[in-house]
């Protein structure tokens, strides 16, 4: 625990001291792009429902046409996510610098009066959920695309992790955040609205965490301990979901399991792990991989953060034959905390105080 709060503690000093170079940057010559509130009307046809295509726990999401013919998209942030133009911006300012191909690009912002949207890039071919959750659409992902997809997630969290200019937490990482461009390459969004690493927010900690239901690790759900274990956590559930095409809560399992992880740890101690992966993929995939990958996603879901690999050894296992170490049962979801699940609302978590 000692070696964690160190940890933490780098994290912080290294984060506040870059966070105040783009502050002092920004205060300088730096102005960050700016749309006016009609530009970004007159692009979505005053807020159309009709080009309104998504809805998260920031706001909802719209597409946009605009005049020379760029699509782009639109999340109008809730009121009071936000405060202050300074705080905004200040906010902002190093997450429009972040460049990964597996990242979706923050191009430019909008504030007027109380109105604050980010406008991004457009994916058109919507979510990695829309594809993996959907009897008919999940036919069009063989394995070669899936274990495509699977690499590209995991190089884009690491970049946020390790190699981005201020280290950043996703905290909210699920299938729905993983959007996908015309040639279904991932990449990450949401990223810039989580809480950036810095001040104590790492050491905070809280009885009620909002997240989403069936992807937050139990020491975040818990008592409110975030670090970036908590999001190769998340990243162990999105790998089970890609490989079985389901859901992590909200099924009915044969072996009486409560959620994803538990049937596939059952499945794995009864040396049976390939019937965790959904027929289509076992069709086109490439054995030996389909069980490594399963192998991964139980290390990230190590009860305990300190166990789970961090990205960068999780890429490694991936690209290498190197022996792995064999899986501890997984944090499983049965009388540690307790969700208050409303299938309309993802963000409604209401997590219970360990005991």
């Amino acid at each position: 625990m000692a070696a964690t709060v160190n940890l933490c503690e780098n994290i912080d000093a290294e984060n506040a001291a870059i966070m105040n170079s783009f502050i002092e940057e920004q205060e300088g010559h730096l102005e960050l792009p700016l749309f006016d509130l009609s530009g970004l009307a007159n692009a979505t046809g005053n807020f159309s429902i009709k080009n309104k295509f998504g809805e998260g726990g920031f706001g909802p999401v719209y597409k946009g046409l605009l005049k020379n013919g760029q699509e782009i998209s639109i999340k109008r942030l809730c009121r009071g996510s936000v405060q202050g133009l300074k705080e905004f911006k200040n906010e902002i300012a190093p997450i429009v610098k972040l460049q990964h191909r597996n990242l979706v690009k923050l191009h430019r912002y909008c504030i007027h009066n109380e109105e604050k949207m980010l406008v991004y890039e457009y994916m058109p071919k919507k979510s990695l959920d829309f594809f993996i959750f959907d009897q008919t659409r999940r036919k069009f992902l063989d394995w070669l695309k899936c274990f495509r997809m699977i690499f590209g997630i995991a190089k884009g969290l690491l970049y946020l992790h390790r190699d981005s200019r201020l280290r950043i937490i996703h905290r909210d990482f699920k299938a729905s955040n993983v959007l996908l461009d015309s040639e279904m390459n991932p990449k990450i969004s949401d990223f810039g609205l989580a809480r950036i690493l810095g001040g104590d927010q790492i050491a905070a900690t809280t009885r009620r965490v909002v997240g989403t239901y069936g992807y937050m690790a139990p020491e975040y759900a818990i008592d409110g301990n975030l670090s970036v274990k908590s999001d190769v956590f998340s990243f162990g559930v999105l790998l089970l979901e890609i490989l079985s095409e389901k859901k992590n809560k909200g099924n009915h399992w044969e072996n009486e399991s409560t959620d994803l992880i538990g049937y596939a740890w059952d499945l794995w101690t009864k040396e049976r792990p390939l019937e965790t992966v959904d027929d289509i993929l076992i069709e086109s995939c490439n054995l030996s991989q389909v069980l490594r990958c399963i192998h991964i996603s139980l290390l990230c879901l190590e009860q305990h953060p300190y166990a789970r690999p961090d990205m960068s050894s999780v890429i490694m296992m991936f690209g290498s034959e190197i022996a792995l170490p064999k899986p501890k049962r997984p944090a499983l979801f049965i009388g540690e905390y307790a969700y208050q699940y409303d299938p309309a609302n993802e963000f409604s978590i209401e997590v219970l105080e360990s005991r």
